[in-house]
């Protein structure tokens, strides 16, 4: 069996730009799989696979793939020895119709191995399957990656015989599958295979690419074919012509990793250039600028030493004509027709201020349930003064009311109308054109941060109380209407707004209670829109100990803690840190198992809470070691208190290493469920005590094995 490398390239019509590197991986990886499945490649050669996805075709080549399977060998369970084998030996027809289908003819009877199967003896043919061959593996592999691209939704067109219609993510026109040099005679899309791949539509020395073996694909359509095969070859390419041109021209490119990915799945043979526009444009806010040219051009924006846009982009072509002036100029007055648009909205906004636009929020819906934005609006503010007035008082309600009821009148502007992506950033430069301060204008602008994972929280006081106000309120009006979250559907976004609350008010140190905002955010609702039976609270503890797991804390750490639900969220952190620092104590695995001991103790108890508190009468301690153990909390829980309350959560925690010995020794000699029901309850009392002091700070219960 000879080992060659293999090229599998399917050559396509311009493909989706946003899903391409992504189609790339998945032709590649579907292909990869199938011929794992049938023993035709290893793990190390299926580890060493290479993708290619350009605009106009998904290819993959991988190393050594053999031409044809080894043969395997099989044991196949027939059926027990009493139903195939009459009482003289002899085969059954049940037994010879088995072997029959199976190929075998009744010879193999002899060569039959009797196996125990539990009680039963079942009769086993050994064969031996001839490994598959590499073009019927092939074809398999191509037959199977149809329904395993993700490809939303896909074109149905004709085939060129005129007949028959396939359904593909876009036309196929080519298809390659070489093994070295042989071509392996397969067929996809109404397409035999061959050796021609296509190249570039315009730069290519020629249409096809004649493709002499699997390992000069990458070679001859780089040389012959104008066309950087990679995808990661040609963002790197990319990359590299843009830091050149930036530096050239003496500024600093505008970073956009998602940008760069759709101009590499754009071009085949990129060629950066640099263009200009007028600089009058530049009274425009640049985030408007910069959007324009990023969405609709694909450019890339160059910024200034001090961070401001300048009036110079660089974009990327397709072509490297001798001459490139006439592309430039192209794009130049195409990106001045743009910009002209952004220029003209943005003038015609600051006609009216943002106060004027007030009424207008009582004509948007908000929710058919919910009623509209001026509505909601109006429960946003009443929950952002209440917020203010315990951070800063009436001086900081004033401003958060205030930035509240402007915070959505940018929706219905022209710019934010043309660029939704702009919402609050329009509203912050509106806000200062109308006087209003930088203040205001900032909590307008980040009102809804953090926008995404990694974004940066809002800048002052006020922001930070609408922005709270604003997440809050969302939280409790969906699930009031019963729009919770379900699997993966999370249409409203509700779990980037709990993130976002539990961000602010743990990276800003904010000591407002979890419990006193929702209920807040509650008294905003009139009595139409009742409570839900699950409620936003556990839904944020719950994207908390998510986003706790993904910051690496263990499960146990992060049950321990939040089984207490602390209501302040900013001490979460210091928290998880002491239990963290708790876990590394040598008292920590005794502690935490009589913890556990004592939970279930208490859980168990017949005796009623009013009975069982943490006053212990000291006159019924009959045994030493409940003596010592009470004597050990009584110098321990001072000290762990005194802590906890002064915020000192490590601390306290160590304090309890103390009553490991002392612990260890009462469930060793003390009989907690006595008869005598004083003793018993003065007991439980006394456990009552212990494992009040003792999780304080998080349930040690949860750290035990």
């Amino acid at each position: 069996m000879t080992a060659k490398n293999l090229l599998i390239e399917l050559g396509v019509e311009e493909l989706p730009p946003q899903s391409l590197e992504q189609l790339g991986f998945s032709f590649a990886e579907s292909i990869i799989a199938s011929l794992q499945a049938q023993a035709l490649i290893n793990d190390v050669q299926a580890a060493a696979f290479k993708v290619y996805a350009s605009p106009r075709r998904l290819a993959v080549w991988v190393p050594n793939v053999v031409s044809q399977a080894a043969d395997k060998p099989v044991s196949r369970k027939l059926m027990p020895v009493k139903v195939g084998l009459d009482e003289k030996g002899r085969p059954t027809p049940p037994l010879l119709k088995k072997l029959t289908s199976l190929g075998a003819s009744a010879d193999a009877v002899a060569e039959l191995k009797r196996v125990r199967d539990g009680k039963t003896e079942t009769l086993f043919l050994d064969t031996v399957v001839t490994g598959t061959k590499l073009a019927d593996g092939v074809q398999i592999a191509l037959d199977e990656i149809i329904g395993r691209l993700p490809i939303p939704k896909v074109m149905t067109y004709q085939l060129a015989d005129g007949w028959e219609s396939v359904n593909f993510v876009r036309p196929a026109h080519t298809l390659v599958a070489l093994h070295g040099s042989e071509i392996i005679p397969v067929r996809l899309l109404g397409l035999d295979a061959g050796r021609e791949a296509l190249g570039h539509r315009f730069e290519a020395s020629q249409l096809f690419i004649q493709l002499q073996n699997a390992d000069s694909y990458a070679q001859q359509l780089l040389e012959e074919g104008a066309v950087i095969a990679g995808f990661d070859d040609r963002r790197n390419e990319i990359s590299q012509q843009l830091n050149a041109a930036s530096e050239k021209a003496g500024l600093t490119l505008f970073q956009d990793d998602a940008l760069l990915n759709e101009v590499t799945a754009l071009v085949e043979w990129p060629n950066v250039l640099i263009g200009q526009f007028d600089p009058e444009f530049l009274e425009v806010p640049q985030e408007c600028l910069i959007l324009t040219m990023k969405a609709n051009q694909k450019y890339f924006p160059l910024m200034d030493a001090n961070a401001k846009l300048a009036n110079k982009f660089l974009l990327v072509s397709n072509i490297r004509p001798a001459d490139p002036s006439l592309v430039v100029t192209g794009n130049e007055r195409v990106v001045r027709s743009r910009l002209a648009d952004a220029k003209f909205f943005y003038d015609q906004d600051r006609k009216k201020s943002l106060e004027s636009r007030l009424p207008g929020l009582d004509q948007v819906v908000y929710h058919n349930k919910l009623g509209t934005q001026g509505e909601r609006i109006q429960r946003v503010r009443v929950i952002a003064r209440s917020i203010a007035l315990l951070l800063g008082g009436e001086a900081l309600a004033d401003d958060a009311g205030k930035a509240t009821l402007l915070s959505k009148t940018d929706l219905l502007t022209e710019m934010v109308g043309e660029f939704p992506e702009l919402q609050g950033i329009m509203g912050y430069y509106y806000a200062l054109h109308d006087g209003h301060g930088e203040t205001i204008a900032q909590a307008i602008a980040d009102h809804y941060k953090p926008r995404f994972s990694g974004d940066s929280l809002p800048r002052n006081m006020v922001g930070i109380c609408v922005a709270l106000a604003d997440k809050l309120e969302t939280l409790t009006g969906l699930f009031s209407i019963g729009q919770v979250p379900t699997g993966d559907k999370d249409p409203f976004a509700l779990r980037r707004h709990a993130l976002g609350v539990i961000r602010i008010l743990i990276e800003k140190e904010l000591p407002l209670s979890l419990d006193f905002l929702l209920k807040e955010a509650r008294l905003a609702f009139d009595e139409k829109y009742p409570e839900t039976a699950i409620s936003p609270l556990q839904f944020i503890y719950d994207r908390l100990a998510g986003n706790l797991r993904e910051q690496g804390y263990t499960p146990q750490t992060i049950d321990a803690v939040l089984s207490q639900a602390p209501a302040i969220l900013k001490d979460i952190p210091k928290r998880l840190e002491a239990v963290r620092a708790f876990e590394k104590l040598p008292e920590a695995p005794s502690l935490a198992a009589a913890n556990k001991r004592v939970h279930n103790i208490l859980e168990k108890s017949t005796e009623s809470n009013a009975v069982i508190h943490s006053q212990v009468n000291t006159g019924l301690l009959k045994e030493p070691a409940e003596t010592a153990l009470y004597d050990a909390l009584m110098q321990a829980k001072p000290q762990a208190d005194n802590a906890f309350e002064s915020g000192e959560y490590t601390r306290s925690l160590q304090s309890l290493a103390a009553l490991k010995e002392p612990v260890d020794t009462f469930f060793d000699h003390v009989m907690v469920n006595t008869d005598d029901a004083g003793l018993r309850i003065n007991r439980l009392c006394l456990l009552k005590m212990m494992h009040q002091a003792m999780n304080r700070v998080a349930d040690l219960s949860k750290l035990a094995g």
